[in-house]
């Protein structure tokens, strides 16, 4: 048996599963609402390999849902601040911080061949449909999340492959893009999304604007970005139980 803390995830998913999910390597790219709950589920089942890549700093308004944002933490590099959090849970986990944004101009810095499980959790639109189209190229398991803002029902939640995304405006974009390009993912891919798109209610004076991406930025909730971030850790954790059991 492995030592106490993971004794309850080896009782349900078995030693043999267990071991494999320390051997897996993943990347996530994107350390924000719904990355660093799906790092901090990664770990926390037995995940050592992982790779968190992220360009930004700690903001005071990530504090209502980012895992890792509290008010000591603002103005730390996020993926630095995320790997101390997850070190702490297993001091045993190899957890490479990666201050860098992926684009087009730096994908070549990335050897995404060499990850078991590639995982997007990027907001940018070209820099996530960059990721899509390369990640979907490799050997790699590709699970991406698409756009947790605006929504309320936790029920409303899902997953389904990424041509067959309903309702969620960051998954019309990325397949109008693509279509217009006439580029294509390498492959299927599964997605974690949610139908629901509320307005936002704030007034004028809460309407920032991300002046580096030219696009509004929407209001969102924890309990929805912990879930769409702890869905992508299970879709990790599923394939590799499926995987191992077949």
């Amino acid at each position: 048996m492995e030592s106490a803390f993971s004794n309850r995830t080896e009782l349900l998913l078995g030693a043999d599963v267990l071991g494999r999910l320390h051997e897996v390597r993943v990347i996530l790219f994107g350390a924000g609402g719904v990355g660093s709950w799906c790092a901090e589920g990664l770990v926390r089942s037995g995940v050592r390999h992982l790779t968190l890549v992220d360009a930004d700093r700690i903001s005071e308004s990530n504090v209502n849902r980012q895992l890792m944002a509290t008010r000591r933490t603002v103005g730390q590099v996020k993926v630095e601040a995320l790997r101390e959090r997850l070190l702490e849970i297993d001091p045993e986990a190899d957890i490479v911080a990666v201050q860098r944004i992926f684009s087009a101009e730096t994908a070549d810095s990335f050897d995404l061949s060499s990850y078991d499980y590639i995982l997007d959790a990027i907001d940018s639109l070209k820099d996530k449909a960059e990721l899509i189209l390369r990640g979907t190229r490799t050997p790699a398991v590709f699970f991406s999340a698409m756009g947790a803002a605006l929504k309320l029902d936790p029920t409303k939640v899902q997953v389904a492959e990424f041509w067959n995304v309903r309702g969620c405006p960051l998954g019309a974009a990325l397949r109008k893009r693509f279509k217009q390009n006439h580029t294509w993912p390498g492959h299927k891919f599964r997605c974690v999304y949610d139908e629901e798109v509320l307005p936002n209610r704030g007034g004028e004076a809460l309407a920032e604007t991300d002046l580096f991406n030219k696009a509004q930025i929407n209001g969102s909730l924890v309990h929805i970005t912990a879930i769409f971030g702890m869905t992508l850790a299970g879709l990790v954790i599923q394939d590799v139980y499926q995987k191992m059991t077949a």
